[in-house]
């Protein structure tokens, strides 16, 4: 039930948003009483966080099995561009909430998620910094920067990719990982 709780609440918050969705609200569209909401959560906002951490915490394990793999800088990069469109692809209302409803969490939750989600981006930095140290990549870049600019592209694809479109998520990958790897020109 807690994860049916989770699951309605993240289509709930997707659609209406996190302010305008009551408890009331998730318990009717489960059909149960607040006092089943209340048995898994304290709170509206402690079933936000849970929501937020179980999506960071899920991208970055995926992230630390890349990392961790045999496969050089660049294909840690690619493999790294493919995981944020293939999840959005996957799990797009959890993505939407992530990124849109961080605003509403208090300020000791928010700090552990944007704790969690500068890991992410700091694993992620590591791997250009390494790419660029083995000669993978150009030097004078600034891995920081790039990491950014990566994070930026493929997170707010969650805004409009739609993945029953025209275009695959795998596609989508392929299409970010080499304008990122080679540019334009």
């Amino acid at each position: 039930m807690k994860e049916d709780i989770k699951q309605q609440s993240i289509l709930l918050f997707e659609k209406k948003g996190f302010s305008e969705t009551s408890i009331q609200d998730i318990v009717e569209a489960l059909n149960v009483t607040k006092g089943t909401f209340y048995y898994y959560f304290t709170s509206k906002e402690q079933l936000l966080m849970d929501i937020h951490l179980g999506y960071i915490d899920d991208l970055l394990e995926r992230q630390e099995i890349i990392r961790q793999s045999q496969l050089n800088n660049r294909e840690k990069l690619e493999q790294l561009i493919a995981l944020l469109i293939t999840d959005i692809a996957n799990h797009g209302p959890s993505g939407k909430v992530f990124f849109r409803e961080m605003r509403h969490l208090c300020e000791e939750n928010a700090v552990e998620v944007k704790g969690k989600r500068e890991k992410f981006r700091k694993n992620l930095e590591k791997i250009i910094s390494n790419g660029v140290a083995e000669h993978e990549f150009r030097q004078g870049l600034e891995p920081e920067m790039v990491a950014f600019a990566i994070l930026g592209v493929t997170n707010w694809s969650y805004q409009w990719f739609n993945p029953t479109g025209g275009i695959s998520a795998d596609r989508l990958a392929g299409i970010y990982s080499d304008l990122i790897l080679n540019g334009i020109a």
